[in-house]
């Protein structure tokens, strides 16, 4: 019998050596204790949180905390159903006009997490008669999407906008087109030049769909994403999203002006074919959002907190994934898994928490420590990570 498993060899093989070695496993972290939404207690250490996505430090929120005891409360710990059917409660109406009101959008659509809003929006819109050109770094989820709806994949190289333009230019006229682009990317932190990426896709007769995972809640004047930074908001067809990074729970979204867009709850297998999320989450997720539209302070310091950061890391030698600050990540690159992984656990040892990377899921095959920001990052905080960095770097010859 052939077994199937012998595909992950290499993997088993790589995985096994590092532990040999001794390190702790950096994919296999149990926090024991959460304090806050940028402290928690792992391996039996205070740790300072610097790789959750949880942008603007919603998790522990007293009003987004109160709003899902009391929908747990009152309706129980889930719906047993899908949206189409019994799995729609008033609560997820809500959430879904509460995104409506902060992208000031006619439509939304809530799915049970982020990957399966790309999962489901890109698969049902695109079919296999259809077109989708995307960014050779776009995301698992995307790829997916993609895969599922059997379209005809086209990437290009990441964030060129020529190289989009050539590829548009190359299609059928006549043909379905779909450029899917992400406002902020995860890895790496970069942003995407949408602006001119958006003005090519429309001249090419595409339709275009964001992903503003990564930026949703801190970039542009109301927490949009960099559609809205970059004045292109209205001119995107759809924005996918999600609740687990900026808004501080678990679902994903899409929102869109598109007038035929409701069609999509009874199109779309994975929003049919998935239970509802819970009461307590869409209860906290639309606290949330509402939140957000009033959180401009949060914003302004959060940036402040990337930029300081990022000058600190470069100023101590270290290669980043940006020349300058983009977004909320920051990515310290390494120079191979086994360095990456020993400075992983010199920050651990530290009192530092950060996301080590590696390949497939990061650019051209680099390793890196992805660091995520939060908006309740203290300005000593800051400092203390840098001091972490510096011994941590200096401990396994990363810097000298």
């Amino acid at each position: 019998m052939t077994d199937l498993f012998s595909k992950f060899d290499p993997l088993i093989e790589q995985r096994e050596t590092l532990l040999e070695s001794g390190l702790t496993d950096p994919f296999n972290l149990v926090m024991e204790e959460v304090e806050s939404p940028t402290v928690a207690i792992c391996n039996g250490k205070r740790t300072i949180l610097l790789g959750t996505y949880n942008y603007m430090g919603m998790t522990f929120d007293p009003d987004v905390i109160a709003a899902g005891k009391k929908a747990l409360e009152d309706f129980g710990s889930g719906t047993t159903g899908s949206r189409v059917l019994n799995g729609t409660y008033a609560g997820h109406k809500a959430v879904e006009q509460a995104l409506m009101d902060f992208y000031a959008m006619d439509h939304a659509m809530v799915f049970s997490t982020g990957y399966q809003a790309n999962l489901g929006v890109i698969s049902t819109i695109a079919g296999k008669d259809d077109y989708i050109v995307l960014d050779i770094d776009s995301h698992a989820s995307i790829y997916d999407g993609c895969a599922l709806g059997n379209a005809q994949i086209v990437p290009f190289r990441h964030n060129d906008v020529e190289a989009l333009d050539k590829r548009l230019r190359r299609l059928p006229a006549e043909t379905g087109k779909l450029v899917v682009l992400e406002g902020v990317y995860s890895m790496l932190g970069d942003v995407a030049p949408l602006k001119e990426m958006v003005a090519v896709s429309k001249a090419a007769g595409a339709m275009v769909l964001v992903d503003e995972a990564h930026s949703m809640g801190f970039i542009g004047d109301h927490g949009r994403g960099v559609s809205e930074a970059q004045g292109v908001i209205d001119d995107v067809d759809f924005i996918v999203g999600t609740f687990s990074k900026s808004v501080g729970t678990v679902g994903g979204f899409c929102v869109s002006n598109h007038p035929k867009f409701e069609i999509l709850r009874l199109v779309c297998r994975p929003y049919v074919f998935t239970a509802s999320l819970p009461p307590s989450v869409v209860a906290t997720a639309a606290t949330s959002i509402r939140k957000l539209m009033d959180s401009a302070a949060k914003r302004e310091h959060l940036w402040e907190n990337s930029k300081r950061l990022h000058a600190g890391l470069r100023q101590l030698g270290f290669t980043l994934g940006t020349d300058d600050p983009q977004s909320a990540i920051i990515a310290v690159i390494m120079p191979d898994l086994e360095t990456g992984a020993a400075m992983w656990e010199a920050l651990l040892d530290e009192g530092l928490y950060v996301n080590l990377a590696r390949p497939p899921a990061t650019p051209a095959g680099m390793t890196l420590l992805r660091c995520s920001l939060c908006a309740l990052h203290s300005e000593s905080q800051v400092g203390d990570i840098l001091g972490m960095f510096a011994a941590a770097g200096r401990a396994t010859g990363c810097i000298s």
